[in-house]
């Protein structure tokens, strides 16, 4: 902070405003609700596009990492996915779908979904035999052995595309939000870029940053405990 503050009263350029000068933009866009409106938009896009792209994805990597036929069919097509930027994602879903809230979320969604796959493919390639040898004895049933023998052997690989799934979820839908949304801290950086306030874009950018810094701490991190401390216990 002390070396932001010196090297902004050194440069005296609006290019790098003061760190008083950022907080002031920040009470402004909090007295105005500006900042929780944006934010509230942002984080609702984050939440709908982390979810669809974790069913979708948990589902498709279970499914093949169970299935040599199904991997052998599908993998190119994730390997495809995953090399396609996600700029080009975002621009032909608003080019094919239109400048609408759906566009945006499964634009989101997209780019997201392989990467959970991969995960989830590599976990359910690890599951223990003797478990299944178990399920098979007891005759559990599909749903039964999902949700008895399945899913806490895949928890730790869950967690581990929880974590990396926020961290990229949230910065594609800022680009999603500069390109084609009407609100959220995306629109507003644009906004505030045409005007060359970067006073304000610092304040939307610290503001968004600290509230992830918080889902990271107080869920993710925890999660993520929780779920090396089961894998240890069997070990």
């Amino acid at each position: 902070m002390v070396l932001w503050s010196g090297v902004s009263h050194t440069l005296n350029d609006n290019s790098l405003p003061t760190p008083w000068a950022v907080w002031q933009s920040f009470v402004t866009e909090l007295q105005s609700g500006e900042l929780f409106y944006h934010l509230g938009a942002t984080l609702l896009r984050v939440l709908a596009a982390f979810t669809v792209a974790m069913v979708i994805g948990s589902a498709i990597g279970i499914w093949l990492g169970m299935s040599e036929k199904a991997d052998r069919i599908v993998d190119p097509w994730i390997i495809l996915l995953l090399n396609i930027p996600a700029l080009v994602i975002i621009v032909l879903s608003y080019i094919w779908f239109g400048l609408n809230e759906a566009a945006a979320i499964g634009a989101v969604a997209l780019n997201k979904i392989p990467n959970v796959t991969v995960t989830l493919r590599e976990g359910a390639r690890s599951l223990s035999p003797e478990f299944s040898e178990m399920a098979a004895v007891y005759r559990f049933g599909l749903l039964k052995r999902l949700l008895h023998v399945i899913l806490p052997q895949l928890q730790p690989f869950f967690a581990a595309a929880t974590r990396s799934g926020v961290a990229l979820i949230w910065k594609i839908v800022l680009i999603v939000e500069l390109l084609g949304r009407s609100n959220g801290v995306g629109f507003q950086i644009h906004l505030y870029f045409q005007l060359f306030d970067v006073a304000t874009i610092l304040a939307y950018t610290l503001a968004f940053v600290v509230v992830m810094l918080v889902v990271e701490y107080a869920i993710l991190q925890p999660l993520d405990r929780h779920s090396n401390r089961w894998r240890g216990a069997r070990v």
